[in-house]
């Protein structure tokens, strides 16, 4: 049976193949017919369109198929899935689907899944309008296919499949250069708010929906942050998911971040840049660039954008995302919306909480953190007390307090819009919490160098030493007096000198930079117990007690400082104006230490750490020291030198000399020298044999 059927006219409300129109009609004013136009063709001067269909009606085919005749019902699920349906066709079936949705049971979920499959996306406004219709209708009669609808909606997040021909293969990839994406995507959202209004449970099934249907990391980067752009957007409509999609977001990128190592992005984007100097070919353009971003500091120039580290492109893609998306939450219309500003960070430290902080290594995602504080003084101040918090916390895990102090560290470090007053604030709790937990140890059993029991002690003492190399020029600045009374005040002898010996576990390169920079300005000498530190730790090719070579961590606490040098370009124009890089010190006598950490390192390298947190693989033995090893009771390991019996043993040697010898020598400058170079650069037993040696010369 084939039937002719036409579009009703919205101006008589009839369905007819009649195309003869009144007079009335024709005579209307030409300004009204000027606007009435359906692709291109005047509307009253054309006749409705046509189309060819074959078999019954919707109700009468559902009616067949209940009675077990299925023979229109398969024709009819055929003639939906035609490539090349047309416009009117679809609004037909549509309509009549609309006035028989009560019948479209669970027993039809085939056909209702070739409707929902129906092309309307790239259509007409009329095909989008009727389409839409009917999924109001349908969900609000059929709620046992809100699934099936939040489905469809969702899997356009992403654009869609192409087939691209290489000679006899075939092969599927995304159609990244479709012009007509945000245009669907925006299709996609209405239909999505459509079916929240009508069903109110929509958030609770939608949110599976999401995670199922996020891309694999390995998708195209244009993929990944179209789906990430269209989750961030569906938060704007159903601030209820804002929460869990956030933590979906962040999930997914943390994995993207961890397997794109720093060392490794620098590497790829360093040899990069040599060919392309070596070959003078220019950069590839900007694989892509949201709508919404164009306004924002996001969109960079062509030459400048492309990370050549595919995994740090597809990361750099999904940072500029997010990060735009806490500008555009926090300011409407360029002023601060407070209220919006603090219900995102809320969100955001609930994820921060529950994943990044306890994932060790990241490189960039957490500065999603870092930008959102930069907005307002207050919203960092409440971060660092949140951390805080948990550093100070006796009920957290250890390593969530060492991350804690890390983050602290790095972040009173890095945030340049952190004023000096907030970096005091920070350092006059740190500093009072190390000298109290040095109170409850040192008198203990426990008073000796252990990680495992003061992880978090050396933690927070390197993050002390960190901020202080970073910001003693902004304390001192403006009055010295007052700067250097501030920082003695803070007895930071007290904490190098004690048996728990912190310069031991923390980073060498703090150490060094630490103890230069105190040095300086007088505040605490640490070079004794640096040296006598390296010399319990010499490298040697076997163990001491034979055998195999013997694996020693030389970063024990397995530093990481979450806000190292940024690294993704498109995102890092955000970011850059925000961070504090490192500055070389001057006048603090690490020549040596600048010439050893410079080497290997990359032109412009801003971070003073660049290559010296040490791998976890580095095979060295420990040589203790045969004297002092001997002396050392377990509860003293890790103290400062027994220096007492070293000046002790000095005096029973001048006082054997005589006080002949010493009136005949004491004037020998070179003698006192090379007494007092030993004295501070040799081992204890070395000390005894020089000074043998000495006295047999002098008789």
């Amino acid at each position: 049976m084939i039937e002719l059927q036409s579009h009703s006219s919205p101006l008589d409300g009839r369905s007819s193949t009649d195309t003869s129109l009144s007079a009335p009609n024709i005579t209307a004013p030409r300004s009204k017919l000027a606007a009435m136009e359906v692709d291109g063709r005047e509307f009253l001067s054309t006749p409705p369109m046509k189309t060819v269909r074959f078999g019954d009606s919707v109700a009468n085919t559902l009616a067949k198929f209940k009675k077990g005749d299925t023979r229109d019902y398969e024709l009819l699920k055929h003639q939906l899935s035609e490539p090349d349906i047309k416009d009117g066709q679809i609004i037909n079936w549509l309509q009549e689907f609309r006035g028989c949705v009560t019948q479209l049971s669970k027993d039809h979920e085939q056909l209702i899944y070739v409707v929902l499959r129906l092309p309307w996306l790239g259509r007409s406004q009329a095909v989008v309008d009727e389409y839409l219709s009917f999924l109001s209708s349908l969900v609000s009669a059929q709620t046992v296919y809100l699934r099936t609808c939040l489905r469809m909606a969702v899997s356009h997040f992403t654009p869609g499949r192409i087939q691209i021909q290489e000679g006899d293969v075939n092969i599927s990839d995304s159609d990244d250069d479709d012009e007509n994406l945000p245009r669907n995507f925006d299709r996609c959202h209405q239909a999505l708010q459509i079916i929240a209004r009508y069903v109110p449970s929509t958030s609770r099934f939608l949110m599976p929906i999401l995670s199922e249907n996020f891309p694999f990391v390995q998708k195209s980067s244009r993929s990944l942050e179209c789906y990430v752009h269209n989750l961030l957007r569906v938060t704007l409509y159903i601030p209820s998911l804002r929460r869990e999609i956030l933590e979906l977001i962040v999930s997914k990128m943390l994995a993207l971040d961890v397997s794109a190592p720093r060392a490794e992005i620098e590497e790829v984007e360093e040899n990069a840049a040599i060919h392309q100097e070596a070959s003078g070919a220019p950069q590839d353009d900007c694989l892509f660039n949201m709508d919404e971003d164009e306004d924002t500091e996001v969109n960079t120039s062509t030459a400048e954008c492309v990370m050549a580290h595919p995994v740090a492109e597809r990361l750099d893609m999904l940072m500029a995302v997010l990060l735009t998306y806490i500008k555009d939450m926090c300011y409407v219309n360029g002023s601060l919306e407070l209220e919006r500003t603090k219900a995102l960070y809320r969100d955001l430290m609930y994820v921060f909480d529950k994943l990044v902080l306890p994932t060790h290594a990241s490189s960039h995602v957490q500065y999603s953190v870092f930008y959102l504080c930069s907005i307002r003084l207050g919203l960092a101040e409440a971060f660092l007390d949140h951390l805080w918090k948990l550093l100070q916390g006796p009920s957290q895990p250890p390593v969530v307090r060492q991350a804690a102090a890390g983050y602290i560290g790095s972040f009173l470090a890095r945030a340049k819009f952190l004023p000096v007053a907030t970096v005091k604030a920070c350092l006059d709790l740190l500093v009072p919490w190390l000298h109290l937990y040095i109170n409850s140890q040192d008198s203990g059993t426990r008073a000796f160098c252990d990680i495992t029991l003061h992880g978090p002690f050396y933690a927070t003492c390197q993050a002390v030493f960190y901020t202080i190399i970073f910001r003693h020029k902004a304390i001192l600045e403006g009055n010295l007096r007052k700067g250097l009374a501030y920082l003695q005040g803070f007895n930071l002898e007290r904490i190098v000198m004690c048996q728990l010996n912190p310069l031991k576990v923390c980073l060498p390169a703090i150490t060094n930079m630490f103890a230069a920079i105190t040095r300086k300005y007088q505040l605490v000498f640490c070079y004794t117990i640096i040296e006598r530190n390296n010399r319990s730790m010499l490298r040697v090719v076997r163990s001491s007690l034979g055998g195999d070579l013997v694996s020693m961590n030389t970063n024990p606490l397995d530093s990481f400082f979450p806000f190292d040098p940024y690294l993704l370009k498109r995102s890092g124009r955000m970011i850059v104006p925000l961070y504090q890089v490192w500055e070389e010190p001057s006048d603090c006598g690490v020549d040596t230490l600048k010439k050893e950490i410079k080497k290997g390192s990359v032109e412009d390298e801003d971070d003073f750490l660049h290559g010296e947190t040490p791998h976890m693989d580095t095979e060295m033995g420990v040589t203790p020291g045969s004297f002092e090893s001997h002396l050392r009771s377990p509860s003293s390991v890790g103290s400062p030198p027994i220096a007492f019996l070293q000046l002790f043993f000095i005096i029973i040697f001048m006082w054997t000399m005589g006080s002949s010898w010493f009136s005949t020598h004491y004037c020998n400058i070179k003698t006192l020298q090379c007494l007092f170079f030993f004295f501070k650069h040799t081992h204890f037993m070395y000390l005894i044999m020089s000074l043998k040696k000495m006295y047999i010369a002098c008789i």
